[in-house]
């Protein structure tokens, strides 16, 4: 998301992030522009970094100069008249109903327009619904379209960078508004506006836009509360600066609260993630693990019971005809980013188990030397492998005397069903006691049996596809004794 205002005569360093006063050079006659980011490198984010020199390091010293004075007036001055005007001015119903409902109009001003229809093109928008979206965004007062929707854009291209203009990583209050409150440490990256450039409504809503945040932001609450029920200072204080004050804030959590707080159901290549809280601070907004793996998606939330009303607001635009083209990512490709999060979850907790150890690390022990052994420790053999079950022998549920008159044979046929057919734990179990493999002594057809029921279905990396079960058939020259 973006700043509040923009600067009224911005510095050379700040220029791109701040919106000229005048109207953008897109106009009849003008030859088209040419995408900003048409031929950068493409190491340009290490490049930048190494070679931009950003703004010096705020100090005891300098902190007045890097100060951002009108956006610091506009963000401590708004929230005062709130403040001021809730102890002494009385809050009538209706126009708590209107303020409310006037938060919910300028919002979706920033969350349908500013964010998923201009700076995301998530869908097509006719002019009258455009015309809509422009003037309850200029009620937020956070920037004109133009001018937010490259800071945006910015924000996803280089995102948790030093060209990301709200780098999640340099703190929670950064993010959230500090990076509004002084100046650019440095220019954000490059990112295209040229079709913002050749949009009419945007391009009107630049030219006009510091009317409109004066006339959209206090003037038409104020008014409409006064003549609506005549309560002039209650729609001043509490539909225009109380109502500004949340809008603001309502904003500024995608950027803070929507990195900081929630689940990465989707990808945790970066900082954004997904939770409720932050949907219903954000009008919709809160699922931003999902928006910024498929930020062309008109959604944010994708389940039903999912709170998003900017989804609802669009699909029912698109209803009335209003709206058009409504961009989903393809379903399929949506659940492997879930699948492949659940996959590296559990990849973590199979880690975090102690596993039988495979053929590769065990001894291969002849049959004679295995019946040899097995008169001086309780050794088994079954599918293969020998186990020393000297722990479990008091343990077993049958009793001793079944495993005592297998000790120094093959119980693999007795295992697996000639006495009885133990169960998966039994089976995962067993392969926990394992010292050898038996030369020769798999028997064919069982070469299932020799992997527990619980390694049959495992997360592996790419490179360690291959299987880990080496044949105990194969010649050895090694001939040891058991671990």
């Amino acid at each position: 998301m973006s700043s509040v205002v923009s600067r009224a005569a911005p510095t050379e360093e700040a220029t791109t992030l701040t919106p000229p006063l005048t109207p953008p050079a897109a106009s009849k006659g003008v030859k088209e522009e040419e995408p900003a980011d048409a031929n950068i490198p493409d190491n340009y984010v290490s490049w930048t970094i190494k070679n931009q020199k950003p703004r010096p390091p705020i100090s005891w010293d300098n902190w007045w100069k890097e100060l951002n004075y009108l956006t610091i007036s506009i963000l401590t001055i708004t929230p005062a008249i709130a403040i001021y005007g809730a102890f002494n001015v009385p809050l009538r119903w209706e126009t708590a109903v209107f303020s409310v409902f006037y938060y919910f109009v300028t919002g979706l001003g920033i969350t349908a327009g500013y964010h998923r229809l201009w700076a995301h093109r998530s869908y097509n928008a006719s002019k009258p619904l455009q015309y809509f979206l422009a003037i309850a965004g200029a009620g937020a007062v956070e920037g004109s379209i133009k001018w937010w929707s490259r800071g945006h854009r910015a924000h996803h291209r280089y995102t948790d960078t030093e060209l990301d203009p709200y780098n999640a990583h340099e703190g929670f209050w950064w993010s959230h508004i500090g990076w509004m409150l002084v100046k650019p440490r440095r220019k954000p990256g490059l990112a295209d506006v040229s079709d913002l450039s050749k949009n009419e409504v945007v391009r009107w809503q630049h030219r006009w836009y510091r009317t409109l945040i004066i006339t959209c932001g206090f003037v038409l609450p104020t008014v409409v509360c006064w003549l609506g029920w005549g309560d002039f200072w209650g729609g001043y204080v509490f539909a225009g600066a109380a109502r500004l004050c949340f809008v603001h804030h309502s904003t500024f959590c995608v950027n803070s609260l929507a990195h900081w707080l929630g689940e990465t159901p989707f990808d945790d290549k970066h900082t954004p993630r997904d939770h409720v809280i932050t949907a219903l601070c954000t009008i919709g907004e809160g699922y931003h693990n999902f928006h910024h793996q498929f930020p062309m998606d008109y959604r944010n939330a994708i389940k039903w019971y999912q709170y998003d009303p900017t989804k609802w607001f669009i699909w029912v635009c698109s209803q009335l005809g209003l709206a058009s083209h409504l961009k989903v990512f393809p379903e399929n490709e949506v659940a492997k980013g879930q699948l492949t999060m659940q996959l590296k979850r559990l990849r973590e907790k199979q880690e975090g188990l102690t596993w039988a150890p495979d053929s590769n690390d065990l001894p291969v022990i002849s049959w004679e030397s295995f019946q040899e052994q097995a008169t001086k420790r309780p050794l088994v053999v079954v599918a293969g492998f020998i186990h020393d079950v000297a722990s479990f022998l008091d343990e077993h549920p049958g009793g001793r005397h079944l495993i005592a008159k297998m000790i120094g044979k093959d119980a693999t046929t007795a295992f697996f069903g000639g006495v009885y057919d133990h169960s998966n734990a039994a089976h995962n179990l067993l392969s926990m006691m394992r010292v050898g493999v038996l030369h020769g002594g798999i028997q064919h057809g069982l070469d299932d049996k020799r992997v527990p029921p619980s390694q049959r279905l495992r997360v592996a990396r790419y490179n360690e596809l291959a299987s880990p079960y080496a044949s105990s058939t194969a010649a050895s020259d090694y001939e040891g004794m058991l671990g």
